[in-house]
């Protein structure tokens, strides 16, 4: 493990480790407006939902690196607090990433990156047509971090209206991750896609009383082949199999194989029953998982 601290770095080097540890961040395609009716389409990566009631989002317009000026997105919501936050999914990601090219005071990014700006129902700012989510916002604070190159600018913006394409729905009115297609920032050129694959659920410990790792019986807890997150699923219940369902499971035709074969060999027994058990928490089924698990040879 090496260690750094942020003084022995340039600010330039601290910011490229620190955007690829932080990673994945969401992206604020933000449209912005000043005081003369010019238009900015920008993206920021320092974006984040913080509060549902009243429902917040921040995103951070910092202060360039290289020279501190500021960014026009950071200008215009200081002269007008209004601005339209998009979420960026894959059909979008290239246009997004024109637009974040440094034209001048006046010049549209919509036009740049060939995007249609639609009338927003609240604020100033038009919003971009072809995003599939707009959050409408009212402005209520701008809070500087910093006067120095790299310094953040917290834009804490109050949603006032939200736009969601129905095509990205379930039929329980859910918006569904594979529909959404979203991208998230990671560091230099990197980006990542929120769909396919790369999804997963995790079931949400506050549904439960887990027993906890501590609790998992240490010849399990110390496997060479279960993972931590393994061992993190399986501490997710809330109780372990009674003894008459791990009995019923005995009889099956998998463990009646499994005894015959390593009748003497413990650790290739428990080895197999650890496998087996993993192959199953990947699939997602944790009560089998257990039940294989608490077998006795």
């Amino acid at each position: 493990m090496k260690t750094f601290y942020p003084k022995d770095l340039s600010t330039q080097e601290f910011h490229g480790l620190l955007q690829g540890s932080i990673a994945p961040r969401p992206i604020a395609f933000a449209s912005t407006i000043d005081k003369e009716g010019n238009v900015n389409l920008s993206p920021f990566s320092f974006f984040n939902l913080f509060s549902t009631n009243p429902a917040i989002l921040i995103f951070s317009p910092s202060r360039r690196v290289r020279d501190n000026t500021t960014k026009h997105t950071l200008e215009n919501v200081l002269e007008v607090p209004e601005v339209v936050i998009h979420v960026v999914h894959y059909g979008l990601v290239e246009q997004m990433s024109l637009a974040s090219t440094e034209y001048g005071k006046g010049v549209s990014e919509f036009e740049k990156a060939g995007l249609t700006p639609v009338s927003s129902l609240e604020v100033k700012p038009p919003r971009v047509k072809e995003a599939h989510i707009a959050f409408e916002c009212k402005v209520n604070e701008v809070k500087p971090l910093g006067n120095q190159g790299g310094s953040g600018n917290l834009v804490i913006c109050e949603v006032l209206v939200a736009h969601v394409n129905e095509d990205i729905m379930d039929d329980h009115g859910v918006i569904d991750p594979n529909k959404l297609d979203a991208v998230a920032r990671l560091g230099g050129d990197w980006y990542s896609r929120a769909s396919g694959d790369s999804l997963f659920k995790i079931p949400k410990p506050i549904r439960t009383l887990g027993i906890g790792v501590d609790q998992i019986p240490e010849e399990i807890r110390n496997s060479t082949i279960l993972s931590g997150n393994n061992l993190g699923r399986l501490g997710n219940v809330e109780q372990l199999p009674n003894s008459a369902q791990i009995e019923e499971f005995g009889k099956t035709e998998m463990i009646q194989e499994m005894r015959i074969r390593f009748k003497n060999d413990s650790e290739s027994w428990l080895d197999h029953l650890h496998l087996a058990a993993k192959t199953e928490l990947e699939e997602g089924d944790i009560e089998k998982a257990w039940l294989i698990l608490l077998q006795k040879q």
